[in-house]
């Protein structure tokens, strides 16, 4: 290190400049680097891919529930709907059992999907990102939870910053 008023070099810790008197300007700290950043990105991106193994949960858990209260309403059970449209002992429509099939299935489907988007958030694995995007793209209108967890994840994963952040993990 040089003295910036004079030149001459200065022992590591002198204060002062000893040929001119000028005090030494304190060394500037490192700037956090491209390892640091990498390192932000990274601990970002596994709390994402854990988000959506909750979101998976709850989504499973939620929809479990109302299609099962469904079921039991259209259908009829221990608490069958009393003053619904088939109370009067008509049998229900044809439609509504393969309409609960399908929700059940897509019910599976979308939770299945969260879970592979965090497993391969977490693994940090390219397909992992490109199933986090579809995941993410399809759980937009899945208002309020689905909404913001599409919306963070796609901030987080588009991009031609964060896709070169995303390779390099």
């Amino acid at each position: 290190m040089y003295c910036s008023g004079c030149g001459q070099a200065l022992a590591p810790g002198q204060t002062v400049c000893q040929q001119c008197g000028r005090p030494v300007a304190p060394p500037v700290p490192p700037v956090p680097g491209f390892e640091f950043e990498l390192a932000n990105y990274g601990n970002r991106v596994k709390a994402l891919g854990v988000v959506w193994f909750v979101y998976a949960a709850i989504s499973l858990l939620l929809g479990f529930a109302a299609l099962s209260f469904a079921r039991t309403l259209l259908l009829g059970g221990a608490w069958t709907w009393t003053n619904g449209p088939w109370a009067r002992g008509g049998p229900p429509p044809t439609w509504i059992i393969p309409m609960m099939h399908i929700a059940w299935l897509s019910l599976v489907v979308r939770a299945a999907l969260a879970v592979i988007a965090g497993w391969g958030l977490l693994e940090r694995t390219q397909w992992g990102r490109l199933v986090a995007i579809i995941a993410a793209i399809l759980s937009l209108i899945r208002f309020p939870l689905g909404t913001a967890l599409g919306i963070w994840t796609l901030i987080m994963l588009l991009g031609y910053r964060n896709s070169t952040l995303y390779q390099q993990l």
